[in-house]
């Protein structure tokens, strides 16, 4: 059995250690969570967002450094609603204050000062060589957090319009997915999409929780915003089905990384690997609807999960491209197998720092930041070549057997035909009553 210790980021104010858990639990709730002590009957806002089918994508990335965003519905809610409990003093530390900086160099690693996500707590135990583990519900989880870090339920429209509901009910019987704030945040608008809350899931992707991510970056349609996510032995340290993610208004390394192209899916889905990057990974586009997109990838995902490999993905260019990093740090970390110059910079290479955002817990560090040093620490979290073949193997096996087993049982459930997923809905609102309709 292989363990690391280190200090687990704190994403919501109701997380304790275990031993305070434990002596809660013997007086009851007492407070206004999102278990099913507290939920019942009560109200958030819901987010119904609109089923995308048909994909179209650019040829290339996006230009960010020449055009403004998009504003979306979305976009304005997620951070207006972010903003408010900044306001309420709900966030551990003002993150618009943490120094950030390009590094000079080819790739244009970003570098930023976070003293405040460094706790003075003991560090905690994890066990790293099991990706899969069961749902613990006498450890911190979702459930456990309380209302008002909540900023919305998200949700498929059932009339295929988006619309925004203040004050809905919750479905208890139907498990809602919401969307909660990070209160340990790496940037603006740093939330995480807790898919199914009261289901309790683990931290295993599945294919309907991978479409729900998707259609979170369409529906936000700023590319500035990106979806991030961790196995359990890839810096995941929550083992309650969650994605993360923030914005940044600077591309990412890794999106400007070259690729070649592999092989495509019987989906249109278009597979290829990075180039020039110190992190050996795959990077998945196109498709003929975005679900052909979103089942190539989770079936790769849970291909990994079920060959125990751990992993890191980014969503990016507003769901359009998909990264996928398998990795083996923490497995070196367990083995002895990192030095400890990089573990004295107490960085956990998930997957913002394995995307090109290192987040640094020292000012010494922050100061010295070169593309040297992250091309250094990022490269100890690639797989070898030989293995980053092997694993690529059994993916792609993986993903012609489930293409081979759908075409067997006909077409794969589709979604309704509306717009594009390169057409997000405007941010025009019209109407003042408790539903509002984006035309």
């Amino acid at each position: 059995m292989l363990r690391i210790k280190r200090v687990p980021t704190v994403v919501s104010n109701y997380q304790k250690d275990e031993s305070e858990e434990a002596a809660r639990r013997g007086g009851g709730c007492g407070r206004n969570c999102l278990n099913k002590c507290c939920i019942q009957g009560a109200n958030l806002p819901l987010y119904a967002f609109k089923k995308l089918n048909k994909v179209v994508c650019d040829k290339g990335m996006p230009e960010f450094e020449n055009r403004e965003p998009p504003v979306a519905f979305l976009d304005s809610l997620l951070l207006g609603e972010w903003e408010d409990r900044m306001q309420r003093g709900l966030f551990r530390y003002d993150v618009t204050a943490c120094e950030t900086k390009v590094i000079p160099g080819q790739h244009g690693f970003i570098a930023q000062l976070n003293e405040g996500r460094h706790l003075k707590k003991r560090p905690t135990e994890f066990r790293v060589d099991k990706v899969l583990q069961p749902f613990d519900g006498n450890k911190f989880n979702f459930t456990k957090v309380g209302q008002e870090e909540v900023l919305f339920q998200f949700e498929a429209s059932e009339d295929g319009e988006v619309q925004f509901f203040p004050n809905a009910p919750v479905d208890v019987e139907n498990s809602p997915s919401v969307v909660a704030i990070n209160v340990s945040p790496i940037e603006y608008g740093h939330v995480l999409l807790i898919p199914r809350i009261l289901e309790c899931l683990p931290q295993r992707i599945d294919r309907d929780s991978f479409l729900l991510a998707l259609h979170m970056a369409a529906e936000a349609g700023n590319p500035y915003f990106r979806l991030g996510y961790n196995s359990l032995g890839a810096f995941a340290t929550i083992n309650h089905l969650h994605f993360q993610a923030y914005y940044l208004s600077v591309p990412f390394p890794i999106e400007k990384a070259p690729t070649e192209k592999i092989t495509s899916s019987d989906g249109g889905v278009k597979i290829s690997k990075l180039l020039n990057y110190p992190v050996r990974g795959l990077v998945f586009e196109g498709g003929n609807t975005l679900q052909d997109l979103s089942n190539t990838v989770s079936d790769a995902c849970m291909c990994l999960q079920d060959h125990n490999v751990p992993y890191n993905v980014l969503i990016a260019d507003c769901g359009r491209r998909i990264f996928l990093f398998p990795q083996c740090y923490a497995e070196k970390q367990a083995l002895g197998e990192v030095s400890a110059e990089l573990l004295d910079t107490q960085v956990n290479p998930a997957v913002w720092e394995i995307s090109g955002h290192m987040v640094l817990k020292r000012k010494k560090d922050f100061e010295e930041a070169s593309e040297e040093n992250a091309w250094r620490l990022l490269a100890e979290v690639s797989l070898s070549e030989e293995r980053f073949q092997e694993v690529y193997a059994f993916i792609s096996e993986a993903i012609a057997a489930h293409a081979s087993l759908e075409d067997s049982d006909g077409k794969s459930e589709s979604l309704e035909d509306v717009d594009a997923i390169n057409n997000p809905p405007c941010a025009m609102v019209t109407g003042t009553q408790e539903c509002l309709v984006l035309q």
